[in-house]
């Protein structure tokens, strides 16, 4: 039996790797010229050589960090990559939001919640009730109103609005709650109430820990791509037809049947190649969004910044009506981000409410970011010492309503041994792609 995979991203490689471990005989295509997909990081020494011994400028132009427990540590383990881990600073689990005209720390348990004055009494007196709260999650549900309906409309405004827009370029009055995060359905349904839900399982959510490597979070699958014995870079592919039962794929360098084809590529370049086969299927992949993000990331000299720093970064609530999403202080949560005496931020301009701001020339994006860092964290410097700034024209898929048509589809094409393992089906963070991808290695080899 051979398996073919299209895409090299954190999913196909894991998926490729987990089959040879097992002994299966795969074929894993890649259109670039490098492992990762998103997953892409940049060391750079601007006016001094690679090898003069400085750290240099760390720059994560996807994905900042990952989120694991220790199976998944102990799975990187495997991969030898354990000596190049870095865990978060203890000081970024704490996360400031933009309000009344400043950066002010988000509660952070309930005594910080109660006797602090980030919320107001109103809201603080609904998440007292939300125990008592017998309301059920209706289908197509949002997680604005869900919420609304079990908290209030500051909660939405102030913690959920800017955490999703900064962590999935989103909208919460678009993404679905039983999409996004299911776990709050459940707890709902088996606790009633959320609260009560996270503290029954606050041991097991503790486990997990925050972290990247040395080198940033391209390590990762740089080393996936390393171990692999049959992936073929600059190879797109052209077409997918039916055979014997399998597939045949046809790329830039040639022909293979397989007997079962994994899709781990985005939407649209899904949608070209089952068009021929499944038009209701590619019609239904072209209706999912994935909205602009551009990275900025921008570095001053410590001495030049007032704000201390302490912790994550700073998010921006769409009420508050900030250019950027948010701003992460990467030289804050790991170490080897800049030069000791500097300061590293990365500001996500984009997603679903700022779209119009991608469009701007890199030049005027770059000064308005550097305003709104001035403006917010009280930078003294004219300039800043390091600045560039990188556009992904299609980010993060949203997991809306037509993510939810998306599903029975999928399941039908199994039955053609075609496969999806993507970050836009069953969850879209890293550690949501490698699990998936290691759950599938195991049904294929028994399907």
């Amino acid at each position: 039996m051979t398996i073919g995979i299209i895409g090299a991203g954190i999913s196909g490689l894991t998926l490729a790797y987990e089959l040879q471990r097992q002994g299966i005989d795969y074929h894993l295509w890649e259109a670039a010229d490098q492992p990762g997909g998103y997953i892409q990081s940049r060391r750079e020494w601007p006016g001094s050589p690679a090898d003069s011994g400085e750290t240099g400028y760390l720059r994560e132009l996807g994905p900042n960090s990952l989120l694991g427990d220790a199976d998944l540590l102990l799975w990187l383990d495997e991969l030898g990559l354990t000596p190049q881990l870095t865990f978060s600073k203890p000081v970024s689990k704490a996360r400031y939001i933009f309000r009344d005209g400043h950066y002010r720390q988000l509660p952070s348990g309930p005594l910080s919640l109660l006797l602090g004055s980030f919320f107001s009494w109103k809201t603080k007196l609904a998440i007292f009730r939300e125990r008592n709260n017998r309301t059920v999650s209706p289908d197509g549900e949002t997680l604005g109103q869900f919420f609304r309906r079990r908290f209030s409309n500051e909660i939405v405004d102030y913690a959920l609005g800017p955490f999703v827009a900064g962590i999935y370029a989103g909208d919460p009055d678009q993404l679905l709650v039983s999409e996004t995060f299911p776990l709050l359905i459940r707890y709902e349904k088996e606790y009633g109430s959320v609260l009560r839900g996270l503290i029954k399982n606050q041991s097991a959510t503790g486990r997990r820990q925050s972290f990247s490597f040395r080198d940033g979070m391209q390590m990762l699958p740089d080393a996936l791509a390393a171990k692999l014995t049959n992936i073929s870079f600059n190879d797109s592919v052209r077409s997918i037809n039916p055979n014997s039962g399998g597939w045949q794929v046809t790329t830039t360098k040639g022909t293979q049947r397989v007997d079962k084809l994994v899709l781990t590529i985005d939407t649209d370049a899904a949608a070209r190649l089952v068009e021929p086969h499944y038009t209701d299927f590619a019609r239904t992949l072209r209706t999912i969004s994935y909205p602009p993000m551009t990275a900025v990331h921008s570095s001053y000299k410590r001495a030049d910044v007032r704000h201390p720093l302490n912790g994550f970064g700073g998010l921006n609530p769409k009420i508050e009506g900030r250019f950027a999403a948010g701003h992460i202080w990467s030289s804050s949560i790991f170490d080897g981000r800049c030069p000791s005496d500097d300061v590293l931020f990365t500001t996500f301009v984009g997603g679903q409410a700022g779209a119009c701001n991608t469009q701007l020339p890199d030049s005027v994006l770059a000064e308005k970011v550097h305003q709104e860092l001035v403006d917010g964290f009280g930078i003294t410097s004219a300039k800043p010492v390091f600045q560039t700034v990188y556009q992904w024209k299609r980010s993060i898929p949203q997991y809306d309503i037509n993510i939810a048509a998306v599903k029975k589809p999928v399941n039908d094409v199994e039955a053609d041994q075609l496969f999806v393992c993507a970050n836009w089906y069953g969850g879209v963070s890293l550690s949501d792609c490698i699990g998936k991808a290691r759950k599938l290695a195991v049904q294929l080899a028994i399907k």
